[in-house]
């Protein structure tokens, strides 16, 4: 049977041409399209941290480089760390002993899983559980620094050298000052100050290079003849995670930071509206808009299928479950790989019209007036421009069954969590096709299939079928303001089923 997180055993074919499971899918209602993880565009929403649940602005997390200050990871197994009380006895007072003072209480890192604690590296116990543990400095952060320093010069000296590349090739005065002749130096000297250019522009300096040493120190006796221990050597993976230090020794591993997660939003490149959206709190699990395509298309499972011979035509039972709160008909159709091809082909040259409209429309007739509030009006001409589109391209699958298409169609209820549990409500006036439903319940319609695989298929050749599934889909959300009524059309969605192997000719 298909699964839902599982092998892909049952794949359907999205609109740019791939074949995806459902859960991996989305639905635009909008464009009442299929979308998937390419033909969506990823916004982040939000930054926290999973442990404390702290947001945390996008400048903060770039200063911090993504991680939080408060929050560590264990350097042993990459758990995280929990911070432990340590309890120390009661302190005499040398004045009164009868009366000790109140037990002190102290905090340290440690691992539930691999019992690591901060003490095995020598860290201090702190006195408060959020204190600012202590951190090894980086030898070679100062050089680091000034290499990140000179770049970032050059990166704005050439940046201010494009922009002054393109005022020469303008030739137009874009601006009072420049028709005037009255520039921002001009106008400092007018009124008394220095002309002083950004500290950005100015010629970077270039770093001191690296000298290699000819002298090196030698390597100590004890590494040759004491024997190697790997229980106190790091791994390769535990010096990656602090490629400041890249410690030898498991004694001098460190707590690391834990790195922050985001929370993203989903947005379709076609008609730039949100697929799936979720709650700005980092406690909440819900989401404002989960337009997952297993909420909207009728999901095909398979249940049971006839041992696969070549040339043989075999039984094949699934199982098509409406998720929706609407009645559908479905209907299966021959799937046409050719069909996706001529799309591709039907998109290119949309594309190429809609580029030479949009160029039409960014050449104007006549030049705005320099006395105008705004003299950049131009701008406001041009077209909003929507996000990058996924080129659609061939379903490369193939198919090496045929399917039996069916005459008649099946109605599928809609979806009763109620008749989950009780049977008695199970009741449905539908005249069904006893050729074609084997059994049905609630929103569920067991389907009888019969397929044949090619004549030429060897034995433990793996066998793909294909067929179009076209259902009745009920929009609720995107409806005009004239018609108010949900909208009813055909939907067509092609699916694919990997059925097994080829067994034998008899």
């Amino acid at each position: 049977m298909s699964y839902i997180t599982g092998p892909e055993v049952v794949s359907y074919a999205c609109t740019c041409g791939l074949l995806k499971p459902i859960p991996q899918l989305y639905f635009c209602r909008h464009c009442s399209q299929l979308r998937c993880g390419f033909c969506v565009c990823h916004e982040v929403d939000s930054i926290f941290c999973g442990k404390c649940s702290e947001n945390i602005p996008s400048a903060e997390a770039r200063v911090k480089k993504n991680r939080c200050a408060s929050c560590f990871n264990c350097p042993s197994c990459h758990q995280e760390l929990s911070t432990r009380i340590a309890t120390k006895g009661p302190v005499v007072n040398p004045e009164d002993a009868k009366q000790p003072s109140p037990h002190k209480k102290t905090y340290y890192l440690s691992c539930y899983f691999c019992r690591w604690n901060s003490r095995d590296v020598g860290i201090p116990d702190q006195g408060s559980a959020t204190g600012a543990w202590p951190e090894r400095e980086n030898v070679h952060a100062h050089r680091l620094q000034e290499i990140m320093d000179t770049y970032k010069q050059v990166m704005m000296s050439q940046k201010q050298q494009k922009e002054n590349d393109k005022k020469k090739q303008r030739g137009k005065f874009v601006s009072f000052t420049d028709r005037t002749g009255v520039t921002s130096s001009a106008i400092r000297k007018r009124i008394g100050l220095p002309d002083i250019p950004h500290a950005m522009l100015k010629k970077p300096n270039p770093p001191e290079p690296a000298v290699a040493k000819l002298e090196v120190e030698e390597l100590p006796d004890s590494l040759f003849t004491d024997p190697v221990n790997l229980l106190e050597i790091t791994t390769i993976e535990q010096r990656h995670l602090q490629p400041e230090t890249q410690a030898a020794t498991v004694d001098m591993l460190f707590p690391i930071h834990k790195q922050l997660s985001i929370k993203r939003s989903l947005r379709c490149r076609r008609c730039e509206h949100n697929v799936s959206k979720p709650e700005y709190n980092p406690n909440s699990v819900k989401f404002k808009i989960q337009l997952f395509a297993y909420y909207h298309i009728p999901e095909v499972r398979i249940v049971t299928v006839e041992p696969l011979r070549a040339g043989k035509t075999c039984e094949l039972i699934l199982k098509f479950t409406n998720p929706t709160q609407h009645e559908t008909t479905i209907a299966i159709k021959y799937v046409d790989l050719e069909q996706q091809a001529t799309y591709v082909e039907e998109q290119k040259l949309s594309d190429v019209i809609e580029v030479l409209e949009q160029l039409s429309l960014q050449q104007p007739t006549s030049l705005p007036s320099l006395s105008g509030s705004q003299p950049s009006s131009l701008l406001s001409l041009t077209p909003r421009q929507p996000s990058i589109t996924v080129k659609p391209r061939k379903i490369n699958e193939e198919v090496n069954c045929d399917v039996a298409i069916p005459d008649s169609s099946f109605i599928l209820p809609p979806r009763d969590d109620a008749a989950e549990y009780d049977d008695s409500t199970d009741t449905h006036n539908i005249e069904d096709d006893p050729k074609l439903v084997k059994w049905r319940k609630s929103n569920k319609a067991f389907i009888k299939l019969q397929v044949t695989p090619m004549a030429h298929l060897e034995v433990g050749k793996e066998v793909i079928c294909g067929f179009t599934m076209q259902h009745i889909y009920t929009n609720v959300i995107a409806t005009t303001i004239e018609n108010k009524l949900p909208q009813k059309y055909e939907h067509n969605v092609r699916v694919f089923l990997r059925l097994g192997n080829v067994v034998g000719q008899e």
